[in-house]
């Protein structure tokens, strides 16, 4: 399994993320833009995802809902910009539990040879709002939820 990189530099309202998959970049395309497979691995795995709605494709919006065991829930909303393709996928992040704090985001796919590498660019308001997503567990659920793409991708739900 490949490690995740995430690279917060001080000062800088920003966060890097780099994770290689043994996957194509179409694969990975189709595990982010279709809903039903985005729901399978967004997320820590103790949350159920709820698609609420998911327009990949320019100026549509999405929503998602997290919800633990005991019924708690917690909200995600953005839109998409410009028309989502194997160049890039870029698109706002908003916590409904934190909102007005809204990112932006650009994901690429690198092939490298039988592999994909994964790039995301998030870039934040204030380096507070970038801290303020770190400190409320953003790395460790990033982690698992690329572990769940992972184990998405292996088993060909996404294709090859």
């Amino acid at each position: 399994m490949s490690e995740v990189q995430i690279v917060a530099e001080p000062g800088l309202p920003q966060i890097l993320i780099t994770r290689e998959f043994a996957a194509s970049p179409e694969a990975l395309f189709r595990a982010y833009t279709e809903p039903d497979l985005f729901a399978q691995w967004i997320g820590p795995r103790r949350l159920t995802t709820i698609i609420d709605r998911y327009e990949a494709q320019h100026g549509g919006s999405w929503r998602y809902v997290s919800r633990e065991e005991d019924g708690t829930e917690y909200g995600f909303r953005g839109v998409f910009h410009g028309t989502p393709s194997l160049d890039g996928i870029t698109q706002t992040f908003e916590f409904e539990g934190a909102p007005g704090h809204v990112s932006l985001e650009k994901v690429t796919f690198e092939r490298k040879g039988d592999k994909t590498l994964l790039h995301q660019n998030a870039i934040f308001q204030s380096v507070e709002d970038r801290d303020a997503m770190i400190q409320a567990g953003m790395e460790a659920g990033l982690r698992e939820a690329l572990e769940n793409l992972d184990a998405l991708l292996a088993s060909g739900a996404a294709g090859a």
